[in-house]
């Protein structure tokens, strides 16, 4: 736990205020369904659209200080580059057809290319997928720190802050509070940057107090281990984020030059989020957990009043994801389970289904968060299993040359999953046995991934016959 300044909890406690009346003011509008509750009405702008995109993509601020911290510059690598190409792909091939599509969310897609079955399959594994429990560890962790509560404590009540004002206002809220998590996101790094090379030194400073490996591009890790990354990846192109944005987007054409826009202040926002993570390290390098490296950091460096700006920055980083997650993960309950299995007609029932889904998703991100208490480990291991399932038939389904066989569809989104999720569960088994990694020493990604593309190959030669 850290002594902050009351200055500076009086500006945590501004922030959390502000966030309060942004989340739950309600726009005076007579549209009050369902397009509305879930998508804003689809007339998000191109600056909503990049503040939105940005801030809720950007959450694992923690566990980026905890790579930064461990490995160096290879953190560029492993959560940089990979994402800069998987969303530079999204929006050359999948952005311009979401929007297109008027659909709702990912399993809509999937209930129109494939049918109910695999919808509702579909929706399951969104839901586990965009659960936050990453980003509510990271919360917890954070306010372990500031008020040195119990983590369990801070897994309940960052929970539920997080998700209350979604639970009125929809995705109007999840983007109002994004403008600001935004500006706030970017304005806690320009200040802890150029403060901590004023108070060290540039790069000579990093070179004379950091590992030799800090300095290569796979940081000491194994090429395999980094290659994985570049393959979880490509959950981007399966990220409900990007769909409902897209779904959202005021114009094609916003939806397309948003994501490009993204990339770019992406790229700025790793630049400097890597470089306080070297100097984290470089100046505290006996931390017992690399988690808190930004926190630690923000105490030695920053003065009363910017230390409140600079912890107010990680809120919002951390909780502009979480918000949305949250609200994508409930969606998968709400409309595409709920709401489908009871076979209605009428949307008018599902602003109240999504609010159950709140409920069940605000209990499995906390349960996932307290058994993993590793944010990388659940980024790794969730990103494994569900990126087999869902990017092979998901992206074919835009494309009626392309698409499967809804049968074959479903059964390889069973497969993808039940074959990455049986070789992340030998790793486990080999733990308790006293020995370590995964079956064959193979990453469970790659077993799911050929799985599902053998299968869509014998599905497209099948149509030929």
């Amino acid at each position: 736990m850290i002594n902050l300044h009351p200055v500076d909890f009086l500006i945590i406690l501004l922030y959390i205020g502000l966030v309060l009346v942004l989340g739950f003011r309600r726009k005076k509008s007579t549209d009050s369904g369902s397009e509305d509750y879930l998508l804003a009405g689809r007339r998000l702008t191109l600056p909503a659209f990049v503040a939105t995109l940005v801030s809720t993509w950007y959450g694992g601020i923690l566990g980026v200080g905890e790579y930064s911290y461990l490995y160096g510059v290879s953190n560029w690598l492993v959560f940089g580059v990979p994402y800069y190409l998987a969303a530079f792909i999204f929006a050359m091939f999948l952005a311009k057809r979401a929007r297109r599509s008027q659909i709702y969310t990912i399993p809509h897609q999937l209930d129109k290319s494939y049918g109910k079955a695999a919808s509702i399959f579909g929706a399951f594994l969104v839901f586990v997928m965009t659960a936050p429990a990453a980003y509510v560890l990271m919360l917890a962790t954070l306010m372990q720190f500031l008020f040195g509560w119990p983590l369990i404590w801070g897994l309940i009540a960052g929970t539920l802050f997080s998700v209350g004002y979604v639970w009125s206002g929809g995705f109007r809220s999840v983007v109002r509070t994004d403008l600001l998590q935004f500006i706030l996101m970017f304005g806690a790094f320009f200040l802890i940057l150029p403060l901590s090379v004023a108070k060290f030194g540039g790069l000579d400073f990093l070179r004379a107090n950091l590992p030799a490996t800090h300095f290569l591009w796979h940081g000491g890790q194994g090429a395999q281990y980094i290659f994985v990354w570049y393959f979880i990846a490509l959950t981007t192109l399966v990220d409900a984020s990007f769909y409902q944005r897209c779904f959202a987007a005021k114009t094609e054409s916003v939806a397309r030059r948003g994501i490009l826009v993204s990339i770019l202040f992406w790229i700025v926002f790793d630049f400097m989020t890597t470089f306080t993570g070297l100097y984290a390290r470089a100046a505290l390098p006996h931390l017992q957990n690399p988690v808190t490296s930004y926190l630690e950091l923000s105490a030695v460096v920053l003065p009363v009043g910017l230390q409140g700006l600079f912890l107010v920055g990680l809120l919002a980083t951390i909780m502009s994801t979480i918000d949305s997650y949250a609200f994508l993960s409930a969606m998968s309950i709400g409309r595409d389970m709920i709401w489908r299995l009871r076979g209605e007609k009428s949307e008018e029932h599902i602003a109240r289904y999504t609010r159950i889904g709140l409920l069940l998703t605000a209990v499995l991100s906390i349960a996932i968060a307290w058994w993993a208490q590793s944010v990388i480990a659940i980024w790794k291991e969730v990103g494994s299993i569900a990126a087999p399932a869902l990017l092979v038939p998901l992206a074919s389904s835009f494309s009626e040359r392309w698409r499967m066989q809804p049968r074959t569809a479903l059964w390889t989104m069973i497969a993808g999953s039940g074959i990455s999720g049986f070789w992340a569960l030998t790793k486990h088994v080999a733990l308790l046995s006293g020995q370590g990694g995964y079956w064959l020493n193979v990453e469970p990604i790659f077993p799911g991934l050929i799985v599902t593309f053998l299968m869509w190959m014998f599905d497209q030669g099948a149509r030929k016959l």
